[in-house]
């Protein structure tokens, strides 16, 4: 049945505000139509068309239909769909987040999971599914193909988390994005992004089979009912041909989007929503309602828009507030290393960059790099974010943090925070320790890699992150970081999971406080207040994408880029910084090459710091940019 919907005239309503100048620093914002953004009725007629779907299979199921930033826009619980997920790799693991059984986890979380990723993936010049996030997180790239390095992507699933600082709350402000997800991003087949004339506006998440998986296969065509149910509910909202995973390669491999878009069922003639079997209900904790209108994309309400202050006249756009003022601007660090002058100046360097760089993951071939860029100083706070058009959502987190990452491995206090940081307990009964990763980490490495000694990127922790070191090479230990190969899944990939675990967890259970790494376990007592490990607060990354900032020897933050190519990432970061040192001439700069971590040699194999793309950019040959 169709419920009341309290706010009928929301769409009216984000036409008028959205047509309104904005408060403290806002400017004006240009007024909406509804072919940008989804309509109630788009939300209805999305629903209904999977419902139809699910129901010419046979099977109940939850779908989830999100804005492009992450706002539930529709949560329709089928009669009989899952109340509970199971999280299973199929890999016969037990650890992490694998192996956790039916009932702690709400089906819902996992159809949410799955819009949201469809949604923050894409873009109007990629369009990505959860199937295509499966493919590029993995051990190898591409899955099980021996002696072939992890994927792109490897370790992103655990971003967009409830605990970021930088993800906006799911409930407060009511539209500002980005929103979180409650698992983070998904590889679990069934979630889609969702256009209107070729405009990203959001995605679509099923779960109908009570397991939050994965495919573990990508050589052969699945006949996955949960993709086939989201299929449908794409229809009239489908993804262009051109820009879809499919048409898209990364290293030479092209990306998969869906294994079939046959259905059983007529979309076309699917039922009025007043007659569906089951109810649009609130999602707790993530929707007040189960239907309502999506936000518009640029405009103040979404969160996102373009910049109308320091970074205008670059096309710059930057995230905001609910008085539409810039949540990030450029400031001075609390202890006065780096200046808000100075971090303008990298963002905007770093920001020219991009617009010059060949896009990796984006058509038409030609495209620029669409990226989001941050800068953090040595305590991890924010010091400005800027970022292009039509970079991925996801990328917001994830340039933090990348940057805090690049920090704070680089940071004299990395192993004592490290080695002073609660176990991870696991649902399992199992505790894992972090401070042994810190140990791990300097046995494999040297004895004072993480006292300040030497200088980290994400790519360079990446190397130590892999079930496989050197990466790829099957039958090789593993990194100091990771799991050991037979107890690895997506699931369960070692210190970046085991950092935010506890938090992951509870936020599960409904905790929504701030903070994602070393937080206390559910149930334990703080001797003081639990605010974990503050420098890493929206938890690690572990794909390239970010360096540490110097002046001279002295560390005073890093810089993260997240969008079109972990390359592309890489030269945006690197080149960002090397171009604003030279035109500050103050000191600031690149980490000097004796202290960098591809001067370690562990095992022989020697660790990268940065790796640029080849032919870089659209407007000229240069190549070897970065040397």
């Amino acid at each position: 049945m169709r419920p009341a919907v309290a706010n009928a005239s929301l769409a009216g309503a984000l036409l008028l505000l959205a047509s309104c100048s904005g408060s403290s620093g806002g400017g004006t914002v240009a007024a909406t139509s509804p072919q940008d953004f989804l309509t109630q009725a788009d939300v209805e007629r999305i629903v209904a068309q999977a419902v139809g779907e699910a129901q010419a299979h046979g099977v109940r199921a939850h779908i989830v239909v999100v804005d492009r930033v992450g706002n539930v826009a529709g949560a329709f619980r089928m009669t009989g769909a899952p109340g509970t997920v199971a999280i299973s790799s199929g890999l016969g693991v037990n650890g992490g987040l694998d192996g956790i059984p039916a009932g702690t986890v709400p089906a819902s979380h996992s159809a949410l999971a799955k819009a949201i990723t469809g949604a923050y993936l894409s873009s109007n010049g990629n369009a990505f599914s959860t199937r295509t996030a499966g493919q590029i997180i993995r051990e190898h790239f591409n899955p099980q193909e021996s002696r072939q390095p992890s994927g792109p992507l490897y370790g992103v699933q655990f971003s967009q988390l409830v605990c970021s600082d930088v993800t906006g709350k799911p409930l407060l402000p009511a539209n500002l994005g980005p929103k979180p997800s409650p698992l983070g991003l998904s590889a679990d087949p069934g979630g889609l992004p969702l256009y209107k004339n070729g405009v990203l506006v959001g995605g679509i998440g099923i779960e109908a089979d009570g397991i939050y998986r994965l495919d573990r296969n990508i050589t052969d065509i699945d006949d996955d009912v949960e993709e086939h149910i989201a299929v449908a509910g794409t229809f009239g909202f489908a993804a262009p041909a051109d820009i879809r995973g499919d048409r898209i390669t990364a290293d030479g491999r092209t990306l998969r989007y869906i294994d079939s878009e046959s259905s059983l069922s007529r979309p076309a003639d699917a039922q009025p929503p007043a007659s569906l079997p089951g109810t649009f209900d609130p999602i707790a904790g993530y929707a007040l309602s189960g239907l309502n209108a999506g936000t518009s994309y640029g405009s103040a309400l979404s969160g996102i828009r373009r910049d109308d202050g320091t970074f205008a006249a670059a096309n710059g756009w930057i995230v905001v507030n609910d008085h539409n003022a810039n949540r990030f601007p450029s400031h001075d660090a609390a202890d006065g290393s780096l200046r808000a002058d100075e971090v303008r100046t990298l963002l905007a360097e770093a920001l020219a960059i991009a617009q010059r760089a060949r896009a990796q993951i984006r058509r038409p071939l030609g495209s620029f790099a669409q990226v989001s860029i941050a800068v953090v100083d040595r305590n991890g706070d924010i010091l400005g974010l800027v970022r292009t058009a039509d970079a991925p959502v996801f990328g917001i987190d994830v340039s933090v943090q990348k940057a805090r990452t690049a920090m704070f491995f680089s940071h004299p206090a990395a192993g004592a925070e490290l080695l002073g940081a609660p176990a991870a307990s696991h649902l399992n009964g199992n505790t894992v320790s972090i401070a042994t990763y810190a140990s791990s980490f300097g046995t494999f490495t040297a004895s004072n890699a993480l006292a300040g000694a030497f200088a980290w990127t994400p790519r360079a922790i990446g190397n130590l992150h892999r079930p496989f070191f050197p990466d790829g090479i099957d039958g090789s230990p593993a990194g100091p970081l990771s799991t050991p190969i037979v107890m690895w899944s997506p699931f369960n990939v070692g210190f970046q999971l085991d950092l935010v675990y506890n938090q992951l967890v509870k936020s599960i259970l409904g905790d929504v406080s701030e903070g994602c790494a070393a937080r206390l376990p559910a149930g334990a007592t703080p001797i003081a207040r639990d605010i974990g490990l503050s420098k890493l607060r929206n938890g690690a990354q572990i794909f390239p994408g970010g360096v540490p900032i110097y002046r001279g020897d002295t560390l005073l933050g890093a810089i993260g880029v997240s969008g079109d190519g972990v390359d592309q990432d890489d030269m945006v970061a690197y080149l960002g910084l090397q171009n604003g040192a030279r035109i500050l001439a103050n000191g600031i700069g690149n980490a000097p090459a004796a202290r960098r971590a591809d001067t370690l040699t562990p095992m022989g194999a020697r660790l990268r710091y940065v790796q640029c793309p080849q032919a870089p950019f659209n407007d000229s040959a240069e190549q070897n940019v970065c040397q």
